[in-house]
């Protein structure tokens, strides 16, 4: 909650201004005037008698008053009593008792009197009484001895002292006895028992009197209570103590505090209600007090009279008292007489009226002497209380006395008239400057004095008219009041008073500020205990204003600590603790007004933890727990979380019980036999969770026989001939008494066999030997004790031991689905031969052969298992156009059954696979040669090969597509008739039975006058894919020591290319990581040649494999041949170190021109002539002297990659024989070897594929 406050200097003045008007015009100093009393003592002094007596009485006049005193009506002389002094330029007296003098001897009436030749004032009647402590009478107090349930009442009767002691009751160690609705103190100080309890024994009951005035305490005798029990108690109605019978009266005067007191035994103790007959208790004027039993009402007045009725009441009855209450009121003004100035001849009247109950009387008094024997006036008339003065002359002043009085008090009033003839004055100083904020008062003072009285007059401006109308508010005491000040309210004001004797005028000023306003207050914030919390306070202000910002806590000043932090903008708080909750405000000061906001902080924490934990109502199997909350931290508690700890079973283990409502603190547990409780609590809130109280007293139930059996009983067998009986054994506590055993009982199903059973100790298993395999067993495990069997447990089924199962499935049929998936049926096995639980079949398949590749390859068996009773299954993944052979086998937990006999099945064709590769050589003006390599993947017999071509414009439009169709066994094909320097796109793929294949694409252009194509340029690049990963090869002819990249993505997506560097300047890369059964899109691109990528090529990942059984890597004949190779590996190396040395070093040269195609010739730099336009799509030849072969294979020099990340590619990996076809194997048809560009030794890898 946020508060605003804004205070402004212009209403203060508003209030001083007010003030002024009440004390009317003021007589000039340097002036003739009569006396005026300015200070005088109240009029019941009561005195310290320990210290001096000091009696005021100050007044001014002019010329200075004498002063004179009277004491008892008669006149007191000072001059003969030498320890009275009076105060210099003072009529106050001093009384001097502190060296020997008593204070009583100067009990009296003491009056002052302050004279000048124009009149004497006189002051209140001042009653001098020295205040009185007296001690306690000595009496002998007898103990009380009363009966449990009585009421009982303690008397203190305190000596009567000035001014009346206040009244408590202590004990010997000067504490306060606890007081509630059945002990309290009344108001004349007696202590009231509604009914007596036992612990209300004691032998210290003092009364105790504290006199204020001399600050001294009197105590009485202690008193003794001792109580005697009788049963049973007799309950009664309440009657009341205090006061007696059922009506009273009470009289109190206007002003003055009502305090109306009820007080009632009983038993039960009664509760006490007041009501007002025929009328409402007055709002925000009336408190309860002393538990109910005092009605206070504060300020009454007569209409606060009436009857009230206290009500007291129990469950047997209630009883009444009516006090009817009677305001009288002292005299109090209506209107008090003021002073009055007048000039030679003017009238005028003095006004005195008051009010009272009973009505006071109104007297005059003129100079100190009642008016009737005073001198005659010729210019006064007493009219009641009005006196009319006339043609007045300067003989009229003096000092006029009202006095108002009754029985309860009176009211005593000075005025004076002072005739005097003055020109105009003002006292307001010249150029004065006021300042004051928009849209509030502007009060201009303009004090002044002249006899008659001058009139005013208000202008602004040097010239300005005078001020009239509605703007402006004119005030007799000369003020110029602008209620709404605007910033065109700036400005210089002029204030002219005259009257017949003269004139005068005064300048003053005003500046009208913009209002300080807060334009980011502080907000409430809530906040957890050892956090931080920040409160804003922005604020705009005039900027000719210094504003001050200060913060306050609680209205209060902030706490001198260090973690408040004052910001220019903001209070900081660090490390918050319950302390800090309260209100903050921020308060915005300048000169002229004040602005201020509040907020509050709540600071939050976990609850304190429970304590006084209580156990009742102790039964064998409940117990009741209560506590008392601790506090919550400012966020209600939610909920209580009681926990129990096991002392004999687990100590120290605490365990979770129940939880109740956060309003609840009693609980009824539940307990168990047998065990030794201890419980505590936790608090929760919103924050968090409390820590644990501390530990209630132990509770030992008593030991009974178990409750319960153990659960998660089964039966199952380990061994073919036993049966392995297992449970849950009971917890510590679930025993419910000493001696935990368990009886274990077993019979063979539905055979009529009787209950074989056993007592075993507190263990979990028990093992059954030489039971028949997989036989159904009915099985129950009952728990016992020293004292009993548990109740009869529930029967559970269970196994004796599974062996392999008998029988394998029979009738295996495969229906083939499509050229990759097949369906198997199979008929079930007998239940009976399983000897176990059906766990499902498993199928076992394998590939024999590619039907189009003729050859055998290793065989790679492949487990798919099918759960449950099934009769059929799906085979996922195969190659189409391949030969497979599978078997089935049932399988239960103890492992597979025999395998059915194998069947052989076949899969149809399917589309073949993209050309392994396609070149395009020998580019002239009209024709272009191309050659490819046939699918790596056929899936079928292939029937032809499909070219479709088209030209690409100079703007990359393209043109008429033409398609030739061409047989399956060739390998090239020459173009010709085409248009020279033109590029075309060629699209190739192959064909089966089933359709097309996938298409690879190469880009192509016709040559001008017979140039050499440009260099650099990367094709055929092809992808051998497995089911995660592909090896991409391409070609390249161009500079040396190129740094080639791999960018690919899934075929058809937006995605970006994703892209990886190939290590060194092969010309091959393995993609890893790829999703099985996907179809990517790849290209080649190399660094450093902006824009320079190959064609894209499309490839598709192998479906995801079921389980394989066989692992190569472990298999001998794999390691075998791996030794092998790495031995001829290391023969070769050796064999080419030794004719290297000897035979020297081969030009580059002349190996090139011993294999160089005669038709293709590479282009020198300078020749003028060009080849063969490529952009960054197309796939180019490889430059001669690369590091490939002339025939574009791939050659895996420079590879760091190992054999084992092809092991499972789609590719061959194994002949019939078993020997490795890898990745790194040549092609078919032989080609020749070409030398290296730099001096260094073959590579290993090419020293192998020339081996091979």
């Amino acid at each position: 909650m946020m508060t605003k406050k804004t205070i402004s200097a212009s209403r203060a003045s508003l209030i001083l201004f007010l003030c002024q008007m009440i004390t009317a015009l003021e007589v000039p100093l340097d002036l003739s005037q009569p006396p005026t009393i300015t200070q005088q003592s109240p009029k019941d002094y009561i005195v310290d008698p320990r210290e001096n007596i000091v009696i005021q009485c100050e007044a001014k006049g002019k010329p200075p008053p004498s002063f004179s005193w009277t004491r008892n009506g008669t006149h007191f002389d000072i001059d003969k009593d030498a320890r009275v002094t009076v105060k210099p330029n003072s009529g106050t007296l001093v009384i001097n008792i502190m060296n020997g003098g008593k204070a009583e001897t100067y009990e009296g009436v003491y009056q002052c009197t302050a004279r000048n030749e124009r009149g004497a004032a006189i002051s209140n009647n001042i009653v001098i009484r020295p205040s009185r402590s007296p001690l306690w009478t000595k009496e002998k107090v007898e103990p009380k001895h009363v009966r449990e349930g009585d009421p009982l009442v303690l008397h203190c009767s305190p000596p009567v002292g000035l001014p009346p002691p206040i009244i408590f009751w202590m004990d010997n160690s000067f504490q306060r006895l606890p007081q509630n609705e059945r002990v309290s103190q009344g108001l004349n100080g007696d202590l009231y028992f509604s009914n007596v309890k036992p612990e209300d024994t004691r032998e210290d009951y003092i009364c105790y009197a504290r006199f204020n005035h001399t600050q001294t305490i009197q105590q009485k005798q202690p008193i003794s209570v001792k109580v005697f029990s009788t049963k049973p108690l007799t309950e009664r109605r309440p009657t009341l103590l205090t006061p007696v019978g059922s009506t009273s009266n009470k009289v109190e005067l206007r002003g003055n505090v009502l305090l109306l007191e009820c007080i009632a035994e009983g038993l039960p103790t009664p509760v006490i209600r007041w009501i007002k007959e025929g009328g409402e208790l007055p709002i925000n004027r009336t408190f309860f007090e002393n538990f109910k039993k005092t009605l206070k009402i504060v300020e009454v007045s007569e209409a606060d009279s009436g009857k009230y009725k206290c009500v007291a009441r129990n469950p047997l009855g209630s009883t009444h008292h009516t006090i009817t209450v009677t305001v009288k009121a002292a005299p109090y003004w209506i209107t008090a007489p003021r002073n009055l100035v007048l000039s030679p001849g003017e009238d005028g009247t003095l006004i005195c009226r008051a009010n009272g109950n009973p009505k006071p009387n109104i007297s005059w008094l003129t100079n100190g002497v009642p008016i009737a024997i005073a001198p005659e006036d010729p210019s006064r008339k007493v009219d009641g209380d009005t006196i009319i003065f006339s043609d007045v002359q300067e003989r009229s002043s003096a000092v006029y006395q009202c006095n108002a009085s009754n029985e309860y008090g009176y009211l005593l009033a000075n005025a004076f008239v002072n005739v005097l003839a003055e020109p105009p004055r003002i006292l307001t100083p010249a150029n004065k400057l006021y300042q004051v904020i928009a849209n509030n008062p502007a009060l201009l003072d303009c004090a002044f004095f002249g006899s008659p009285v001058p009139e005013i007059e208000w202008f602004k401006g040097v010239k300005g008219s005078i001020l009239r109308g509605d703007l402006y508010v004119f005030h007799d005491n000369g003020t110029l009041e602008i209620p709404v000040a605007q910033k065109d309210s700036t400005g210089t004001y002029t204030c002219v008073a005259r009257n017949k004797l003269g004139k005068v005028q005064n300048e003053v000023h005003l500046e009208v500020k913009d209002p300080t306003m807060i334009i980011k207050q502080p907000e409430y914030k809530i906040i957890q205990r050892g956090g931080q919390v920040s409160f804003e306070c922005t604020i705009k202000h005039d900027p000719t204003l210094i504003p001050t910002i200060t913060w306050l806590k609680d209205n209060g000043e902030l706490p001198d600590d260090e973690r408040f932090i004052i910001h220019k903008d903001s209070l900081a708080i660090m490390n918050v603790t319950d302390k800090d909750d309260g209100t903050y405000t921020c308060v915005a000061n300048t000169t002229l007004d004040s602005v201020s906001a509040s907020a509050v902080l709540t600071v939050v924490d976990r609850p304190n933890p429970p304590f006084d934990l209580e156990l009742t109502d102790q039964l064998e199997r409940s117990i009741q727990l209560s506590w008392i909350p601790g506090y919550d931290n400012n966020s209600p508690i939610t909920n209580f979380v009681i926990e129990y700890e096991d002392g004999m079973h687990e100590p120290g283990v605490w365990h979770y019980q129940t939880e109740v409502r956060g309003t609840q603190t009693t609980v009824q547990l539940k307990l168990s036999p047998y065990v030794n409780y201890s419980f505590r609590v936790i608090a929760v809130n919103e924050i968090g969770r409390s820590q644990p109280s501390e530990a209630s007293e132990q509770y030992l139930t008593k030991a009974a026989k178990p409750d319960e059996n153990p659960s998660g009983v089964q039966g199952i067998g380990s061994e073919p001939d036993n049966l392995v009986i297992i449970w849950e054994p009971l917890k510590g506590f679930q025993s419910n008494g000493p001696g935990l055993q368990y009886k274990v009982s077993w019979r063979q199903k539905d055979v009529g066999d009787e209950w074989t059973s056993v007592i075993v100790a507190n263990v979990s298993k028990y093992i059954v030997s030489g039971t028949p395999t997989f036989v159904p067993y009915e099985i129950k495990v009952q728990a016992l004790n020293d004292l009993g069997y548990a109740p009869e447990p529930a029967e559970v089924i269970g196994h004796s031991g599974e062996d392999l199962p008998m029988v394998a499935p029979g009738n295996v049929q495969v229906h083939i689905v499509n050229s990759t998936l097949a369906k198997v049926h199979w008929d079930p096995v007998p239940l009976k031969t399983v000897r176990g639980h059906l766990q499902g079949y498993r199928i076992y398949y394998w590939k024999v052969q590619s039907l189009s590749k003729r050859r055998r390859r290793h065989v790679e068996k492949k487990i798919l298992t099918f759960s449950g009773n099934k009769t059929h299954g799906m085979l996922p993944g195969l190659e189409p156009y391949s030969s497979y052979k599978l078997n089935v086998r049932v399988v239960n937990g103890k492992g597979e059954g025999p395998a059915s006999p194998d069947k052989l099945f076949k899969t149809p064709e399917g589309v073949p696979s993209s050309p392994s590769f396609l070149k395009i050589t020998n580019p002239t003006l009209d024709s272009l040669t191309l050659e490819w390599g046939p699918p790596t993947h056929p899936n079928g017999v292939l029937i032809a090969y499909t070219l479709k071509f088209q030209p690409i414009n100079s703007t990359h439009e393209l043109g008429p597509l033409v398609e030739i169709r061409i047989p399956a066994n060739e390998t090239s094909l020459i173009l010709s008739n085409l248009n020279y320097s033109t590029r075309y796109k060629f699209y190739f793929y192959a064909q089966t039975s089933v359709g097309a294949g996938s298409q690879i694409t190469e880009e192509a252009v016709t040559i001008m006058d017979e140039v050499r194509p440009v260099y650099p340029r990367i094709r055929n690049v092809t992808a051998s894919a497995a089911e995660t990963y592909a090896n991409i090869s391409w070609e390249y002819e161009g500079p040396d020591h190129v740094n080639f990249y791999v960018e690919y993505g899934v075929a058809g997506s937006k995605e970006d290319w994703k892209k990886e560097i190939v290590n060194g300047s092969r010309s091959f890369f393995v993609l890893k990581g790829l999703t099985p059964g996907t179809s990517y899109k790849v290209r080649v691109g190399a660094e450093g040649l902006s824009g320079f990528v190959s064609s894209e090529d499309v490839f598709e990942t192998g479906p995801a494999m079921a389980s394989r059984q066989v692992d190569i890597a472990t298999q001998g004949w794999f390691i075998g041949l791996m030794c092998a190779v790495a031995l001829l590996i290391l023969i070769l190396l050796i064999v080419c170190f030794i004719r290297r040395n000897k035979g020297g070093k081969y030009p580059v040269k002349e190996k090139e021109d011993a294999h160089a195609d005669p038709e293709i010739q590479p282009m020198k730099e300078d020749d003028g002539t060009f080849g063969e336009y490529s952009d960054a799509e197309d796939h180019k030849p490889l430059k001669k002297g690369s590091r490939t072969p002339s025939d574009r294979t791939v050659k895996k020099e420079d590879s760091d990659d190992s054999l084992v990340d092809y092991g499972e590619g789609v590719n061959g990996q194994f002949n019939e024989d078993g020997s490795f076809i890898g990745q790194y194997s040549g092609k078919k048809e032989k080609e020749p070897a070409e030398g290296n560009e730099s001096s260094e030794a073959p590579s290993p890898v090419n020293a192998m594929n020339s081996f091979v």
